[in-house]
């Protein structure tokens, strides 16, 4: 009767060690990727847009090239002040504010030549290069999938979660149809990215690496390049400045300096030259103009210009102009203009000599 008894509980043990077995092994409910919210082919995808209470981000395509990403960044339109108590009676004692002056002040900063700081229009939105991080995340809104579907909350829930009156929003163009969804709050759903389909009112939970991207797009999602290609992918650089120019054989590739020599003189290395240019191609943008937008003032003035060639063709080339508030630089990858760092007087004025032939300066 014992054995009996111990085959029985062997037997249940192994039962449920098999269950448990399977159990394990089963992929869990909520496992990424599981739910479906969006239906569509990525090549169907026209436009992401990302909003919050001020601005907006926006991952599109570009209609002349589908091949293209874009990032447009803007800022939405200020809301109205709210009325400063006491600014227009409360004053005492001969005119003097009862908040020493403080009220006064806050109405004149609030204003430019009699226009409400609030009704000031934003400045117009830049587009700009997608990088390589855009290029992978933009083709992950389309199948568009969540971790979980929570389905229809009711309006604690909401609230619970941050949806209730969130401005943070998610909208995907796709075929020329929109599908808008409404995002949890920062303080609501900090780390737990809540997303409220508009059409319906499904809410889903998405993974944790999806939105940071689009939060954080001016240095995340922006190609901030100058060039394309890299030293020693060019075998020729001309250099202009003032009406001059003047040709060099280039040698040498990264991660070294590459050694400039005069086209007539290719076996004679200009090490002035070399040094100048070395500083040329570290530069780096302070700030990104967007695609056809000016600096202030207008057009710059071009302080110098650099061609690089690789067999008798151009790869690329990099303008170096002054403006009002500084200098700015554009090349053959740049949408427009983009800000430089202070200290580049020294390299215009420089430019000069590195375009006079040694014969004419009497030597470097």
């Amino acid at each position: 009767m014992k054995a009996r008894d111990l085959a029985l509980q062997g037997a249940l043990a192994v039962v449920a060690l098999v269950a448990a077995y399977l159990v394990w092994q089963r992929a869990p409910a909520g496992a990424p990727g599981d739910v479906t919210v969006v239906e569509l082919p990525a090549r169907a995808l026209d436009k992401v847009r990302y909003e919050d209470e001020a601005r907006y981000v926006e991952l599109y395509r570009d209609a002349r090239d589908r091949d293209a990403l874009w990032v447009r960044l803007g800022f939405k339109p200020a809301k109205p002040l709210p009325p400063v108590e006491g600014v227009a009676d409360a004053s005492v004692d001969g005119g003097t504010s009862v908040d020493g002056g403080a009220g006064a002040a806050l109405a004149q900063g609030a204003t430019d030549a009699g226009t409400p700081a609030s009704a000031q229009p934003p400045p117009p939105p830049r587009d700009m290069r997608a990088n390589e991080v855009a290029q992978k995340l933009y083709p992950r809104f389309a199948p568009l999938r969540a971790t979980r579907s929570l389905g229809v909350l009711d309006e604690k829930k909401l609230a619970e979660v941050g949806l209730t009156g969130s401005q943070r929003k998610l909208t995907l163009t796709l075929g020329g149809k929109t599908e808008a969804f409404t995002l949890a709050s920062m303080t609501g759903g900090w780390g737990t990215p809540y997303l409220r389909r508009d059409s319906d009112g499904q809410v889903f939970l998405l993974g944790p690496a999806l939105l940071p991207d689009l939060e954080n797009a001016t240095t995340r999602l922006v190609d901030r390049r100058m060039h394309v290609f890299d030293l020693g992918e060019f075998d020729a650089v001309v250099i202009s400045s003032g009406g001059s120019s003047r040709a060099f054989v280039a040698s040498g590739k990264a991660p070294n300096p590459v050694t400039l020599a005069p086209e007539e003189s290719p076996d004679k290395p200009d090490e002035f030259t070399r040094n100048w240019h070395d500083r040329v191609w570290r530069l780096v943008p302070l700030d990104l103009l967007g695609r056809d937008e000016q600096p202030p003032g207008g057009e710059p003035k071009e302080a110098f210009r650099v061609e690089y060639r690789r067999g008798g063709k151009t790869v690329g080339e990099l303008t170096v102009a002054r403006a009002t508030d500084g200098f700015y630089a554009r090349t053959e990858h740049t949408p427009g203009w983009v800000r430089l760092h202070a200290g580049v007087d020294p390299l215009a004025a420089e430019a000069a000599r590195v375009t006079t032939p040694v014969s004419s300066a009497g030597g470097p």
